[in-house]
C-alpha cells in the first residue's frame, strides 16, 4: 500500500513539473522556421540578380536543396562556392576541396577549402549578390566561420551584398572557454571570441563587421534573414549532419569539448561508429570503452591509430544526458587524461595551441591546475566578451 501511494505521489509530483516545464518555456515548443524556409523574405533580393551561393549539404528548404530550390524559382545562380568538407558534405576534415563543376546543375564549384581560403576577384566580380546558407554548431574552432570571415572581406572589397539565411546554433545557449589571443590566429580561429561564442551566423557576421575584423577595418554589406520563433534558449535538432564527423546531437553536443583531443596523441573516435562521443589510444589506462578506428573515404581518411586497437572513455551518455544542458566546457577528461598518461612529454601536439587559441591551457594543465582554477582564468574575458556579443544578438537570450 505505502509503495502504491509513493507511486501515486511521485506520478501526480512528476505531471505537476511537466505542466510547470510546459508553460515557462512555450517558445521551444514553436516552430521554428529557419532563414531559407521563409523564401518570401530573400527571392525578392535575388529576382534579376546573378548569384553565387555558400553553400553544403545543410542547405536546405525543407527537404529540396537550396541550389535546386532557386533554380526552380528561377533565380539565376552562377556559381558555387564550396567550404570545409564540400558542397555535398563528403570530405573528411582537413580534406582539401577541390574547384570543380557540379554533375548535377553543371555549375562551376570554387574551393574554398584548399589553396585559396578566400574568393578570387575574378569569382566575384560578375556576381550582384552572394548567399551564405550553411549550419554551424557554434564552435570557434569549426571552419565555417572563417569562412564567413572570407566572403565577407572578400565582398566588402567589391561592393558585393551577402544575403545570409540565418539558421539556429545548437550550442547557442551558452558562453564560454578562453578568449583566442591574436598571436595564435589561424583557419580554426580567427578572432578574439571563446571557444563556445553564442552567435547563429546572422549574429556572428553582424559581429564581424561591428568590431572592425575584417581587413582594414573594411564592412561587407549584409542583409540577415531571421529564424522565426528561436531564441538562444531553444531545442534545436539537426536533422542533417553539418560534417562527416559529427553525425549525431551527442557528438555536436560535446564537441566544445572534446576537440581540444585533436591536439594531442589521443583518438576522439574518428573512422569509428561514435567520432567525438569517445576518447582514448592504444594502452590508455583510463576507461573501458574499446575501439579499431578504420579508415572510411569521404569521412575519415587515415584517423590517429587507424587499424589499432585503442582503449578508453564512451561519452555518449553524457553527450545525450548532461551536455546539451550544464551550459560549459568540459575539462575534466583532459585533466584526467594527462594526469594518467604514462608519457606526457608526447600528450600535447602544436596544434593544441591552434585550438585553445592560446598557450597558457597547456601550461595549466602541465602545473596540475584544477578545472575550477582554469575556468576562473577565463572569467575577466568572458565577461568582456559577452558585453560585445550583446550588441549583435538577433534573438533573445538569457546566457
Amino acid at each position: 500500500m505505502k509503495k502504491l501511494k509513493f507511486i501515486l505521489r511521485f506520478k501526480y509530483i512528476h505531471s505537476i513539473w511537466l505542466l510547470c516545464f510546459f508553460l515557462f518555456n512555450l517558445p521551444i515548443y514553436a516552430q521554428i522556421i529557419v532563414g531559407a524556409s521563409q523564401p518570401n523574405l530573400y527571392l525578392g533580393n535575388l529576382k534579376g540578380k546573378k548569384v553565387g551561393l555558400v553553400v553544403n549539404q545543410t542547405s536546405v528548404v525543407g527537404k529540396e536543396h537550396l541550389v535546386d530550390f532557386l533554380l526552380k524559382n528561377k533565380i539565376n545562380i552562377t556559381c558555387i562556392f564550396a567550404p570545409e568538407h564540400g558542397f555535398r558534405g563528403d570530405h573528411s576534415a582537413g580534406e582539401k576541396v577541390k574547384t570543380t563543376v557540379d554533375s548535377k546543375t553543371k555549375l562551376p564549384v570554387f574551393s574554398l577549402y584548399g589553396n585559396y581560403k578566400k574568393p578570387k576577384e575574378e569569382q566575384l566580380k560578375n556576381l550582384d549578390v552572394v548567399v551564405f546558407d550553411i549550419q554551424d554548431v557554434g564552435a570557434r574552432f569549426y571552419t565555417y566561420i572563417s569562412t564567413l570571415h572570407y566572403m565577407m572581406e572578400a565582398c566588402a572589397e567589391q561592393n558585393k551584398t551577402l544575403l545570409i539565411l540565418d539558421r539556429p546554433n545548437p550550442n547557442g545557449h551558452y558562453v564560454d572557454g578562453p578568449i583566442l589571443d591574436t598571436a595564435y590566429k589561424s583557419f580554426v580561429g580567427m578572432h578574439p571570441v571563446p571557444v563556445v561564442h553564442g552567435c547563429t551566423i546572422g549574429e556572428y557576421a553582424q559581429m564581424i563587421n561591428g568590431e572592425g575584423w575584417l581587413k582594414n577595418g573594411i564592412t561587407c554589406k549584409i542583409i540577415v534573414i531571421k529564424v522565426k520563433n528561436y531564441s538562444h534558449q531553444s531545442t534545436y535538432t539537426l536533422l542533417i549532419k553539418p560534417s562527416p564527423n559529427l553525425p549525431t546531437m551527442n557528438s555536436i553536443y560535446l564537441y566544445p569539448s572534446l576537440c581540444f583531443f585533436e591536439g594531442t596523441n589521443y583518438s576522439i573516435g574518428r573512422g569509428t561508429n561514435k567520432p567525438f562521443e569517445r576518447v582514448g589510444k592504444p594502452l590508455c589506462t583510463i576507461g573501458t570503452d574499446t575501439f579499431t578506428p578504420r579508415n572510411i573515404p569521404g569521412v575519415a581518411e587515415n584517423p590517429p591509430f587507424e587499424g589499432k586497437a585503442c582503449k578508453g572513455i564512451l561519452l555518449s551518455d553524457y553527450g545525450q544526458n548532461i551536455a546539451p544542458f550544464e551550459g560549459k566546457i568540459n575539462l575534466y577528461w583532459l585533466i584526467d587524461l594527462y594526469k594518467n598518461d604514462t608519457n606526457k612529454d608526447k600528450f600535447f601536439t602544436p596544434f593544441f595551441e591552434k585550438l585553445a587559441g592560446t598557450n597558457l591551457l597547456r601550461q595549466q594543465i602541465m602545473e596540475g591546475k584544477t578545472e575550477d582554477e582554469i575556468r576562473k582564468t577565463w572569467q575577466s574575458g568572458l565577461k568582456k566578451y559577452r558585453a560585445t556579443r550583446h550588441k549583435y544578438l538577433l534573438y533573445s537570450d538569457k546566457e
